[in-house]
Protein backbone atom coordinates (compact mmCIF):
# COMPACT_ATOMS: atom_id res chain seq x y z
CA UNK A 1 0.00 0.00 0.00
CA UNK A 2 0.77 3.57 -0.94
CA UNK A 3 2.22 6.17 1.67
CA UNK A 4 0.14 9.55 1.58
CA UNK A 5 2.67 12.22 0.40
CA UNK A 6 2.61 13.52 3.72
CA UNK A 7 4.15 10.52 4.76
CA UNK A 8 7.04 10.35 2.55
CA UNK A 9 7.48 14.22 2.84
CA UNK A 10 7.87 13.85 6.56
CA UNK A 11 10.06 11.29 5.90
CA UNK A 12 11.92 12.80 3.50
CA UNK A 13 12.24 15.76 6.00
CA UNK A 14 13.61 13.79 8.65
CA UNK A 15 16.48 12.03 6.75
CA UNK A 16 18.01 15.72 5.19
CA UNK A 17 17.45 17.98 8.38
CA UNK A 18 21.39 19.40 7.82
CA UNK A 19 20.34 22.81 6.15
CA UNK A 20 23.31 22.80 3.69
CA UNK A 21 22.52 19.11 2.88
CA UNK A 22 18.86 20.19 2.03
CA UNK A 23 19.87 23.10 -0.03
CA UNK A 24 22.54 20.75 -2.03
CA UNK A 25 19.00 18.39 -2.60
CA UNK A 26 17.09 21.63 -3.61
CA UNK A 27 19.50 21.97 -6.37
CA UNK A 28 20.80 18.21 -7.35
CA UNK A 29 17.39 16.55 -7.47
CA UNK A 30 15.80 19.43 -10.30
CA UNK A 31 19.33 18.64 -12.01
CA UNK A 32 18.92 14.62 -12.36
CA UNK A 33 15.30 15.31 -13.37
CA UNK A 34 16.37 17.86 -16.21
CA UNK A 35 18.90 15.17 -17.26
CA UNK A 36 15.97 12.82 -17.78
CA UNK A 37 14.11 15.77 -19.39
CA UNK A 38 17.25 16.49 -21.97
CA UNK A 39 17.96 13.01 -22.44
CA UNK A 40 14.72 12.31 -23.41
CA UNK A 41 14.37 15.11 -25.83
CA UNK A 42 17.79 14.18 -27.62
CA UNK A 43 17.14 11.05 -28.19
CA UNK A 44 13.58 12.98 -29.95
CA UNK A 45 15.44 14.87 -32.15
CA UNK A 46 18.25 12.11 -32.94
CA UNK A 47 21.54 14.25 -31.68
CA UNK A 48 23.72 11.13 -30.43
CA UNK A 49 26.35 14.12 -30.67
CA UNK A 50 24.84 15.86 -27.74
CA UNK A 51 25.00 12.83 -25.14
CA UNK A 52 27.41 14.45 -22.72
CA UNK A 53 24.91 17.39 -21.17
CA UNK A 54 22.47 15.00 -19.65
CA UNK A 55 25.35 13.12 -18.64
CA UNK A 56 26.76 15.98 -17.50
CA UNK A 57 23.26 16.98 -15.76
CA UNK A 58 23.07 13.71 -14.09
CA UNK A 59 26.48 13.57 -13.09
CA UNK A 60 26.35 17.14 -11.08
CA UNK A 61 23.02 16.49 -9.65
CA UNK A 62 24.48 12.72 -7.87
CA UNK A 63 26.74 14.45 -6.63
CA UNK A 64 25.29 17.59 -4.68
CA UNK A 65 23.21 14.97 -3.13
CA UNK A 66 26.39 12.62 -2.19
CA UNK A 67 27.80 15.07 -0.87
CA UNK A 68 24.99 16.19 1.05
CA UNK A 69 24.58 12.77 2.24
CA UNK A 70 27.80 12.66 3.18
CA UNK A 71 27.25 16.18 5.96
CA UNK A 72 23.70 14.38 6.82
CA UNK A 73 25.62 10.54 7.78
CA UNK A 74 23.54 9.00 6.82
CA UNK A 75 22.76 7.09 3.06
CA UNK A 76 21.45 7.84 0.11
CA UNK A 77 18.16 6.79 -0.99
CA UNK A 78 19.20 4.17 -3.99
CA UNK A 79 21.76 3.16 -1.48
CA UNK A 80 19.70 2.06 0.93
CA UNK A 81 17.30 -0.07 -1.05
CA UNK A 82 20.34 -1.91 -3.08
CA UNK A 83 21.64 -2.08 1.07
CA UNK A 84 17.81 -3.77 1.90
CA UNK A 85 18.17 -6.28 -0.85
CA UNK A 86 21.38 -7.49 -0.44
CA UNK A 87 19.83 -7.95 3.90
CA UNK A 88 23.40 -5.14 4.61
CA UNK A 89 23.14 -2.31 7.58
CA UNK A 90 22.05 1.27 6.35
CA UNK A 91 21.57 4.33 7.94
CA UNK A 92 18.36 6.15 6.82
CA UNK A 93 18.25 8.73 9.70
CA UNK A 94 21.56 9.94 10.94
CA UNK A 95 22.29 9.16 14.09
CA UNK A 96 22.70 12.51 15.74
CA UNK A 97 18.78 13.32 14.24
CA UNK A 98 17.41 10.51 15.03
CA UNK A 99 14.56 10.94 17.63
CA UNK A 100 15.82 8.02 20.04
CA UNK A 101 19.01 9.42 20.03
CA UNK A 102 17.57 12.07 22.34
CA UNK A 103 16.62 9.89 25.27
Amino acid sequence: MARPMHGWLANWLERHQHPVSRWLHYVGIPLTILACVVAGFQLHAWRWDLWWRPVVLLGVGYLLQWVGHLLEGNDMGEVILVKKALGRPYVAVSPRYRADAAK
